[in-house]
């Protein structure tokens, strides 16, 4: 029961969302998760500010799921998913935060795990 929110500075066109969702159902695998249940929200032409600057390029990701996952695994996976927003967006790495949210009670259609 994954669910990545990505912030984005850039605009993006429909084209580029549904990249960065199919490469961010890929990437949803090394958390030892499938794209099956993922949920990917990206919210495009955010404004987000880095050490009091206004980036043009740069991200927020929140990556939440149901249960936890090793710390090594979270380290894999911002790694993947800086090279992904690198790869089809161009935004350098150093403009990228990620965080990781473990849910302990999770629900979805009409129910909780």
């Amino acid at each position: 029961m994954p669910f990545i929110d990505c912030k984005l500075t850039q605009k993006l066109s429909d084209g580029q969302k549904d990249k960065l969702k199919s490469e961010l159902g890929k990437a949803v695998a090394i958390l030892h998760k499938t794209e099956s249940y993922l949920m990917v929200g990206i919210n495009d032409g955010y404004d987000l500010y880095f050490a009091g600057k206004k980036l043009e390029e740069g991200a927020y990701v929140s990556v939440s799921l149901f249960g936890s996952a090793a710390g090594s695994l979270y380290e894999k996976m911002t790694g993947t998913i800086c090279d992904i927003l690198e790869k089809e967006l161009g935004i350098d790495g150093r403009s990228v935060y990620v965080t990781y949210h473990g849910v302990n009670d999770w629900g979805w259609n009409g129910t909780n795990f």
